[in-house]
């Protein structure tokens, strides 16, 4: 087999396999159970003992299980009696988290439903306060710090609740656009931008999740039913990003990972083929909160990710086997996705693999 079938194979076999990668997103990267442990430490408490209850060893080199991290966390909480790791102001006592669902579960919109669980967090935990600012189509959660920047493990677990109870209450995933920490960049930035799936910046002015403000205008649709099915597999189904796994944005990425970007038809094309008009296509998408080019940047983001990582393809290769028309293209999209230009993405994940 000559060099250019293995690497065409390789690209096909990552295409064909990209559902691997949903698979991936449930696993939770070493550096995230070392710092959940770390916090049982600064509490006096040896990590061992915890680890070996939920069925964990007591050294984590591999990525483990979102549920088992779920119940990592949960036996965190019941020993130190915190759901926030001991990160915040005060401490986020059992059960809180429970409170919180049904503090927003009867919301009628997703704005109404995140200004109290940010009231909420903020008599809870004291500390980080935050607060939903809106400007420029965007709807930016920004935290506060009474004192100085707290780790990025901290911020992190603030996001996993509040995103993870918001895209549940509307019953859709919620595209991030940028989420920027106070900290300075820890050891294993790259876990960061790939668990975020969205620009990822460090050292910044403040804290701040962001995404389409439009999405506010969404209703809740919950019931206290759903919410008892939602807290039994809680926090496990908040670990990582909320996936719309029905819908017309679920149907349009299962056409398009059956083809290789190159391939990919054009957005009038695409509704023609749907046996829908453009417009149809277009306001449909926009009700599930998404739209074309983020689906297909999303797709494009995953594939790069996989063929930097798993394959010794050239950066200029990768961006023809995207779509891309050109090398410099690629770069600036890559970095918008993850801060980082390809090269040194590759870089940072082989050493922390290596």
């Amino acid at each position: 087999m000559t060099e250019a079938s293995r690497t065409i194979g390789q690209f096909y076999h990552i295409l064909r396999d990209l559902t691997m990668t949903e698979t991936g997103r449930r696993m939770i990267s070493p550096s995230f159970v070392e710092e959940a442990t770390d916090c049982l430490k600064r509490h006096g408490k040896a990590p061992e003992a915890v680890l070996a209850a939920v069925g964990l060893p007591t050294r984590i080199d591999a990525p483990v299980s979102a549920e088992s991290y779920g119940a990592l966390w949960l036996a965190i909480a019941a020993e130190i009696d915190d759901e926030f790791f001991g990160m915040g102001g005060r401490p986020m006592r059992r059960g809180s988290f429970t409170l919180l669902c049904h503090c927003v579960l009867h919301a009628k919109t997703l704005d109404r439903a995140l200004r109290r669980a940010l009231r909420f967090l903020n008599v809870v935990l004291e500390d980080p306060q935050g607060h939903l600012e809106i400007a420029d189509g965007l709807a930016q959660v920004v935290l506060n710090d009474r004192t100085g920047a707290r780790s990025a493990f901290a911020y992190r677990t603030y996001w996993i609740l509040l995103h993870g109870i918001a895209c549940w209450l509307i019953g859709r995933r919620i595209p991030l656009r940028m989420v920027d920490f106070r900290c300075a960049e820890p050891d294993h930035a790259a876990d960061y931008r790939l668990f975020f799936g969205a620009p990822v910046r460090f050292a910044q002015p403040v804290s701040r999740l962001a995404f389409d403000a439009s999405l506010l205008k969404l209703p809740v649709a919950r019931s206290e039913q759903a919410l008892k099915q939602f807290l039994r597999n809680a926090p496990a189904n908040i670990l990582v990003r909320y996936r719309y796994d029905a819908g017309l944005a679920a149907s349009i990425r299962k056409r398009l990972r059956q083809v290789s970007p190159a391939s990919w038809s054009t957005f009038d094309d695409l509704a023609a083929q749907m046996r829908l008009s453009p417009s149809t296509l277009r306001h449909r998408l926009h009700a599930e909160g998404q739209n074309y080019a983020a689906i297909r940047d999303e797709i494009r983001r995953d594939l790069a990710i996989e063929m930097l990582q798993k394959t010794t393809l050239g950066v200029g290769e990768i961006a023809t086997r995207l779509g891309f028309s050109e090398p410099s293209a690629f770069h600036r999209a890559f970095r918008k996705w993850t801060a980082r230009s390809p090269a040194a993405f590759r870089r940072a994940t082989t050493v922390q693999s290596g």
